[in-house]
């Protein structure tokens, strides 16, 4: 009596990635900060002290020409005007600083990712 076995199939996939190893050099930022070392913490003073210039800038941005406001309209005399500046001259600007400080603020937590991930930043701090 032969052996009947049912013929072979080929089951094919896609290659599976293989993990690769992390250095221990890449995982160190973040041990750091999770234990709250020394260094840890002047990672974090680092990122919050780079929030804080940006927050501090648009602030800066923005108390300017508020407090020349009342000579600007002193100067106008014209409450027409003065409605038109405050309506269609101020909202476009608050605008742009927001803009500004939401894309610093991003960018200065994906640069504080990077490093703690260990990768290189891909553009400077301005």
């Amino acid at each position: 009596m032969p052996d009947h076995h049912p013929p072979r199939e080929t089951v094919t996939a896609d290659p599976r990635p293989t993990p690769t190893p992390t250095p221990a050099a890449a995982l160190r930022p973040q041990w750091e900060i999770d234990e709250q070392t020394t260094l840890g913490a002047a990672y974090v003073r680092s990122l919050m002290r780079s929030q804080l210039r940006a927050g501090l800038t648009a602030f800066a941005l923005l108390a300017a020409p508020v407090a020349a406001l009342p000579l600007f309209f002193g100067a106008l005399r014209n409450a027409a005007t003065q409605w038109l500046v405050l309506g269609f001259g101020c909202y476009p600007f608050l605008v742009l600083i927001a803009w500004w400080y939401v894309r610093r603020a991003e960018r200065n937590e994906h640069d504080f990712a990077d490093l703690v991930r260990g990768r290189p930043t891909d553009h400077g701090t301005p």
